[in-house]
């Protein structure tokens, strides 16, 4: 039995191709640092503009370093939230006729009680 046994590779263990006639993207190293002072380096391709803001590991903003658009950053739109595209939509009146509604709907019973 053991004469007529198959033998092979795992699948996606391990690759048949070779690195030979291969050219790699050139690349650049983009530093970040944040206000704690984490410093993070990243190794991004020549051919793209770096993000001003990257996100550090502790969660926080960090921005590149020797920044050139510090003055740019200063003048910025305002972050567009939530109600505000609500109210791009809908008046508040019709936005308080829908919660109305809904809230009569969830007395009636429409919606199950996830308690």
């Amino acid at each position: 039995m053991a004469e007529r046994s198959l033998r092979g590779m795992s699948i996606g263990a391990k690759s048949l191709e070779s690195d030979d006639n291969v050219e790699f993207a050139e690349r650049t190293e983009v530093a970040y640092i944040c206000p704690l002072g984490h410093k993070t380096i990243l190794p991004l391709s020549a051919e793209v503009d770096p993000p001003a803001e990257w996100e550090c590991r502790c969660g926080r903003t960090a921005k590149i370093e020797n920044g050139e658009n510090e003055e740019a950053d200063e003048i910025t739109k305002p972050t567009r939230t939530h109600w505000d595209m609500l109210l791009e939509r809908r008046s508040e009146e019709e936005l308080k006729q829908l919660l109305d509604k809904r809230l009569q709907m969830k007395r009636e019973g429409w919606f199950p009680d996830y308690e």
